[in-house]
């Protein structure tokens, strides 16, 4: 991916939004918060990219998909119809996305890590489950459950009702679903995305790592002229990167 950015527009990065989670109340009130935040950045936005889990859970029956999230949808088809590039990456809630963003909102979805190549600026960006050493269950379960086409196509004929209530009881069952901050730093040597960065560095450098997933916010170093940024979440920080075009910005966006 090679972007050319014109001075005074910028790119934005954000990930985690964990819309539907923990109940329809609170996650209106995110999701009119991600609105006004998106509102907030069109005017010197080059382009937004979403690094996965913006739904806490997604899929796509052929004609129908989750009730729910229409100003979120609404926002994003009023910037793509202004012009405005927007990137998806899906991540561990919402990897069953299929066409309906490049189909009727004109958002190409990416499911892999992909490098974004700026000027001299190189940006690996991508959701991050999967990545480093450990969880060797999950790595399991999404290379012969999740993403299997199999399986995929048994979940569809599940009644949506039923389908939903499933899911929505499996999410129900993760920590930011009840809404706990238990995410803590125990120091680089325990970081798993860190480490994934600086093995990926040792074999080819890039200036930024940029990756969701952990729900933490971090700015880290991985090597000389390397850093990992990690995007944090919308259900306590609200806290996106803005890329200048020279450097790299956490930010936390408040009504």
């Amino acid at each position: 991916m090679i972007v050319n950015l014109p001075p005074n527009q910028k790119i934005y990065f954000a990930s985690d939004f964990h819309l539907g989670v923990p109940d329809h109340a609170i996650s209106l009130e995110r999701e009119k918060l991600i609105v006004n935040w998106l509102e907030s950045i069109r005017h010197d936005a080059h382009s937004i990219y979403l690094l996965g889990d913006i739904f806490d859970f997604w899929f796509e029956y052929k004609k129908t998909i989750p009730k729910g999230f229409i100003r979120f949808q609404g926002k994003l088809a009023e910037l793509r119809e202004a012009g405005l590039p927007i990137y998806f990456f899906t991540g561990n809630h919402d990897l069953w996305m299929s066409d309906y963003f490049p189909n009727e909102l004109g958002i190409p979805i990416y499911r892999d890590p992909q490098v974004l190549e700026v000027g001299s600026t190189k940006i690996l960006i991508g959701h991050g489950d999967g990545l480093g050493p450990g969880d060797r269950t999950y790595k399991v379960m999404k290379k012969y459950l999740f993403n299997s086409p199999f399986f995929k196509w048994l979940f569809q004929w599940l009644h949506p009702n039923i389908g939903m209530a499933l899911a929505t009881k499996w999410s129900r069952q993760s920590r930011i679903s009840n809404m706990k901050l238990e995410e803590k730093f125990n120091g680089e040597g325990k970081e798993f995305l860190l480490a994934h960065c600086r093995d990926l560095e040792k074999k080819q450098h890039h200036d930024f790592y940029i990756f969701g997933h952990r729900h933490l916010p971090l700015d880290l170093n991985v090597g000389e002229g390397s850093r990992y940024i990690n995007l944090g979440e919308w259900v306590h920080f609200s806290t996106y990167a803005v890329f200048d075009g020279k450097s790299i910005e956490l930010k936390s966006y408040k009504k």
